[in-house]
């Protein structure tokens, strides 16, 4: 399990398929199938995963893929959710209680609205006492929300009505699939400087995970990102 914020986390499920995997359904047209990897002398079929990255024969990549459980800010699910070729099963909250746990962003996250991006934090400071501030109303905000939620509960209110306030700073979870080439497209918008913050800090958690997995194929894909 990787830390991510301060309540939020990805932890690995499985796995399907290897960097060798992506070789044998290239193959399958000719019948070859996986010969071996090489050495830098005399490369193998590394020569030809390049080959199928650098080019985009992209097909081979799908034969392979991964499964996380994640903890995350309803925002931050928000925006993963617009990845149409993952799977994901959510915690729900018309059937369990929803936890008492919300996201509060470092104060260096705290900054002016970018004045050349309508939807990014732009990089003027603010006075500290402003974001003390915030952050302090902020926590007492989304404690009061969670006490009538509880509260709702207490008196017996349908789950599914006592959450109609729910903040978006609230964690969820939820179990995510996608093949290699599904993860190395949501990486590559995740991961690049004008994503939001708080979801570079998931794919960043992801990509370090399948390195574990598909090491040859995650060095192709940080020399020429998809």
């Amino acid at each position: 399990m990787k830390k991510v914020l301060d309540h939020g986390y990805i932890s690995y499920i499985n796995h399907w398929g290897s960097d060798e995997s992506i070789i044998i359904g290239a193959r399958m047209s000719t019948g070859k199938g996986f010969i071996g990897w090489g050495t830098t002398e005399n490369p193998g079929d590394e020569k030809l995963l390049k080959y199928l990255w650098k080019n985009r024969h992209t097909s081979p990549f799908e034969q392979c893929g991964v499964s996380f459980e994640v903890q995350a800010p309803l925002m931050v699910f928000r925006e993963w959710h617009r990845h149409r070729t993952q799977s994901y099963n959510e915690f729900s909250a018309r059937y369990a209680q929803m936890p008492n746990l919300h996201y509060i962003p470092l104060l260096s996250r705290i900054k002016k609205q970018s004045e050349t991006n309508k939807q990014a934090t732009g990089n003027e400071e603010l006075p500290q006492e402003v974001i003390v501030e915030f952050l302090n109303r902020l926590e007492k905000e989304q404690q009061m929300i969670y006490n009538n939620y509880q509260w709702a509960l207490d008196q017996g209110i349908a789950k599914e009505v006592a959450r109609i306030n729910t903040p978006v700073s609230r964690y969820s979870r939820m179990v995510v699939s996608a093949n290699l080439l599904n993860w190395l497209r949501f990486l590559g918008l995740r991961l690049a400087p004008n994503a939001q913050w708080e979801i570079r800090q998931y794919a960043e958690a992801i990509k370090l995970e399948m390195e574990k997995y598909f090491p040859r194929t995650l060095e192709l894909f940080k020399e020429q990102p998809i």
